[in-house]
């Protein structure tokens, strides 16, 4: 019998938990629509884990990533959930991006990049512009590494310009929110179930 796909989100806030957290939010969300096409998922609030910094799969003691790292191996979809600062990815997604890095070194008994016939994914919100930016550049990041993306699979939330609030204070999800998850959740599982029965050639 087939395994079910395996998805694991990341969770880029700079908040620890239990604090609320939008890109956590859009994070469960997008885990949501998954689960629907028969996904199953685990959330990961990296800021609650200490991740050291560098770019090596292991930076010794204390480092939590190498269970991390794990939960990336187990799975066929990877989501990458940021908030926006200053324009940018948060400080923790772009240590994400560093110790994945570590992964171009890394092959399977083929010859093939560890992270070859994996799914990336991604989420950006935020109360000010940046969003197309951040997910051109994790796109990049994700695909370098070896992932692969499927079409239309970034999901991202704005809030007005100059006005403030958040991804978490509204009282519903924008229709086009809603619509974009769905079909970045449905080419996701599509892409991964293509991976799954035809892996990429080895070198």
């Amino acid at each position: 019998m087939t395994q079910p796909l395996k998805a694991l989100a990341l969770v880029c806030t700079l908040k620890p938990s239990p604090s609320p957290t939008s890109s956590g939010l859009i994070a469960q969300q997008v885990l949501d629509k998954l689960a629907e096409r028969g996904a199953t998922g685990e959330l990961v609030r990296v800021v609650d884990h200490d991740v050291k910094p560098g770019v090596e799969a292991d930076m010794g003691e204390g480092d939590a990533w190498p269970e991390i790292r794990r939960k990336i191996a187990a799975a066929d979809i990877l989501l990458i959930s940021t908030p926006t600062w200053v324009g940018h990815l948060s400080s923790v997604a772009q240590r994400v991006l560093e110790r994945l890095d570590a992964e171009l070194s890394e092959t399977d008994d083929e010859g093939r990049p560890s992270m070859f016939g994996k799914v990336a994914v991604t989420a950006v919100v935020g109360n000010e512009d940046g969003a197309h930016k951040i997910t051109a550049d994790l796109f990049q990041a994700l695909n370098d590494i070896g992932f692969t993306v499927p079409a239309q699979g970034g999901t991202y939330w704005n809030g007005e310009a100059m006005r403030g609030g958040d991804y978490n204070d509204l009282d519903e999800t924008p229709e086009a929110v809603e619509s974009t998850n769905s079909t970045l959740a449905r080419n996701a599982v599509h892409l991964a179930n293509l991976l799954r029965t035809s892996q990429y050639p080895a070198s």
